[in-house]
């Protein structure tokens, strides 16, 4: 398995739902923030600190990500608890001709277990063109230093 990027955010109270767990929608925004930090964040071997850091640096500008598609599998409550981060760990579960996916654990601290198993498909799109852009090798060489195994979801019904 390739390099696995760890990043923390910040719990807010106005992510508590009436039931008093963090709600829904909300661990999916925690997600989204997660991803965007690997994406434009995340360390790689033999950058110099001139480069532009993150997954995406090679994606020439104008390329843009659309997520395609998610998967969440609650594991277990996440109550707020103040001044506690979240810790989201994420790696590429997969890398197709024009897009990959991200796989993600969310802790509700660093010593327990998921609370969280997510997977999101991300589509990358030249608007110019109007169509999707396919991955060239210089991104697939950038994507492959946090390439592992899918993340494990659960079984859905019926299937």
């Amino acid at each position: 398995m390739g390099e696995v990027f760890e990043c923390e955010i910040q719990a807010r109270l106005r992510d508590v739902n009436l039931g008093g767990h963090v709600d829904n929608v909300e661990a999916l925004r925690v997600l989204d923030e997660a991803r965007l930090l690997f994406f434009r964040h995340a360390p790689l071997a033999g950058g110099s600190a001139g480069d532009r850091p993150g997954l995406f640096r090679e994606v020439p500008s104008g390329i843009v990500e659309l997520v395609g598609s998610q998967r969440i599998d609650y594991h277990a409550e996440m109550r707020f608890v103040a001044f506690q981060p979240f810790v989201v760990r994420m790696w590429v579960g997969h890398v197709g001709r024009s897009s990959m996916s991200v796989s993600y654990e969310l802790r509700i601290a660093p010593d327990q277990p998921p609370a969280i198993v997510a997977e999101s498909s991300v589509v990358f799109w030249d608007p110019a063109a109007g169509s999707s852009w396919a991955i060239s090798d210089e991104v697939r060489a950038t994507l492959a230093s946090y390439t592992g195994a899918p993340v494990a979801l659960r079984e859905r019904p019926g299937r």
